[in-house]
């Protein structure tokens, strides 16, 4: 017996609205859909979007929005509190994807050279005050984040907040993987992957030597060459939204259904570095790993990339940068090069910023 929920979607903009649309025409079970941003006009364009695309669809979804204000917690818990969601989908950020297909600025090309780390205390923030607004008016609730979530659930999951996974990264190779393979393929594979190794399938083929790619499992068996297995797939230099949000939408439904089960892929689950395979089952979701990887190689495995290059958190909470990241920000702003505690998370935002606008301006 399956019973369906309310789904909460923080966020209007392209990536936020192409979820909503998805779970409007697809889902197998007639979830209540509510939408939240600051945009009027934007959200009853897509409330009358998404109850046309249910309709057409024949699935049952009814969409309706409320107006939220994501500068505090204390703005944003009567929002949920008025929701009453099952599962909260943030999708909101102050730090644009765009930025990933951009050198036009002194920020973008340390984004470029550092990683995508260098962002992620703009992707953190407003995940951080939704999580925290959960626990006051929604505590059974749980946070899936679409903000770089492979680097922030680990900072959300240390601040203590409901965070089950993410949305994005291995989800779009995993999907790619399985629709390379025919209808049936996504069923077939598991897929490891942190974010920093999609970044191959946005370059020709000739151009991905040397780049550590996923770990990839067809029928449980591993495939030795993944790169070579799958030379024909290619991933726009944009953010890869038409398969990231479809991606992420039976999971999401599935969370919030009643007795509903199922198979997917999904980053940060359980606020783990990088991305896993997942089963949700008896309304917990946990690894579902391929034979022969245990929990710890597999999070071990995910974890080197940031070691290597990017943003770690220890079990503390203190957010520490690495590599060719940490070496950029040393000479371009030493505090922040330095990291911080996760408590100071507003104050880290607001020195990030101004690097970010007097890298822009330059």
């Amino acid at each position: 017996m399956t019973e369906a929920g309310t789904i909460l979607l923080f966020g209007t903009g392209v990536f936020a609205a192409r979820i909503a649309c998805d779970i409007a025409a697809t889902a197998r079970h007639p979830v209540q859909l509510v939408l939240a941003g600051r945009n009027r006009e934007r959200l009853d364009w897509l409330t009358t979007a998404c109850n046309a695309r249910a309709a057409t669809f024949g699935t049952g979804v009814r969409t309706r929005a409320l107006t939220a204000d994501l500068a505090s917690v204390a703005a944003i818990a009567p929002v949920i509190a008025a929701a009453r969601p099952a599962v909260v989908l943030q999708a909101a950020s102050v730090q644009g994807s765009g930025v990933i297909a951009q050198r036009a600025d002194g920020w973008s090309r340390l984004v470029a050279e550092g990683g995508l780390s260098a962002t992620a205390v703009f992707q953190a923030l407003l995940s951080a005050r939704i999580g925290a607004a959960m626990l006051q008016a929604a505590p059974a609730a749980r946070l899936v984040n679409g903000c770089f979530p492979d680097v922030v659930n680990p900072m959300l999951a240390a601040l203590g907040l409901p965070v089950a996974c993410g949305v994005g990264n291995v989800g779009i190779l995993s999907a790619c993987f399985g629709g390379a393979l025919g209808p049936d393929g996504l069923g077939r594979v598991k897929v490891l992957a942190h974010y920093q190794t999609i970044g191959a399938w946005r370059r020709p083929t000739t151009e991905r030597a040397g780049q550590t790619p996923p770990r990839v499992w067809i029928d449980d068996v591993e495939v030795e060459d993944v790169h070579a297995r799958f030379a024909d797939l290619r991933l726009t230099p944009e953010p890869a939204i038409e398969v990231s949000g479809s991606a992420s939408v039976p999971l999401l439904v599935a969370m919030a259904t009643l007795g509903a089960t199922l198979a997917s892929h999904a980053p940060g689950p359980l606020g783990l570095p990088g991305g896993y395979p997942v089963r949700w089952a008896d309304g917990v979701l946990a690894l579902d790993l391929p034979t022969g990887i245990t929990r710890e190689e597999a999070v071990a495995w995910n974890q080197g990339f940031e070691a290597r290059n990017g943003l770690l958190v220890s079990p503390q909470g203190r957010v520490t940068y690495t590599g060719i990241l940490r070496q950029r920000l040393c000479a371009l702003a030493p505090s922040l090069a330095e990291g911080f505690e996760l408590r100071e998370l507003e104050t880290a935002h607001d020195e990030m910023a101004a690097l970010r606008q007097r890298l822009q301006a330059a």
